[in-house]
């Protein structure tokens, strides 16, 4: 069973990010305050849950939260501020987002910009110890799945639907034989070393 507080504090807010790792695609964050006294047991870091719990999970989320927000940053400003900046950006938007504002903030991971007048602890591996931040890293992957499957729609010899933008075999092979598209992130290392693209 996860942790339903780190502060103390009544409204604090987790916050966690998905798409960091991908070479196509947004970075996407949420942020959630659940109510005090929330218990759920199958809440969990979302790499650890099956996608159809994940979603079912999402709906008690986005029903039982306090609040909560979700941003999308696309490939255009992960290319201009990198990766890390833009996760950052994802995850300050939706905490700034949030109303009720919380009193203080919980962020998955080990690197955060402080928010003027909001205190923030951040929490390495933080998604398997605390319930807001395993929810907020649900919302982030459901809601960037449902953008790969989208764009997917957009430019199916990638197959999104299936690899989200991960940099699989699959998805690398595709890139060889069709080139990059719009929403890959040209900085990225988009293929390995003994394949090349005539750009």
């Amino acid at each position: 069973m996860l942790l339903q507080n780190y502060s103390g504090v009544l409204l604090e807010a987790g916050t966690d990010e998905a798409g960091r790792g991908c070479i196509a695609g947004p970075v996407t964050a949420a942020a959630v305050i659940l109510p005090p006294n929330f218990e759920n047991e199958e809440i969990n870091d979302s790499k650890k849950i099956t996608e159809k719990l994940r979603y079912k999970l999402r709906d008690i989320i986005e029903n039982t939260a306090l609040t909560y927000q979700v941003t999308h940053i696309g490939e255009n400003v992960i290319e201009e501020i990198n990766i890390l900046h833009a996760a950052i950006k994802a995850m300050t938007d939706s905490v700034v987002s949030l109303d009720p504002k919380p009193e203080f903030l919980i962020v998955d991971g080990n690197k955060f910009t402080p928010i003027p007048n909001l205190l923030h602890q951040c929490i390495v591996k933080g998604d398997m110890k605390y319930l807001s931040l395993a929810a907020a890293s649900i919302l982030a992957k459901t809601y960037r799945d449902d953008y790969m499957n989208l764009i997917h729609e957009e430019f199916p010899m990638y197959n999104w639907k299936k690899n989200k933008g991960y940099p699989t075999k699959e998805h690398r092979e595709a890139i060889a034989k069709y080139g990059p598209c719009k929403y890959h992130r040209m900085s990225f290392k988009l293929l390995p070393d003994q394949l090349t693209l005539d750009l």
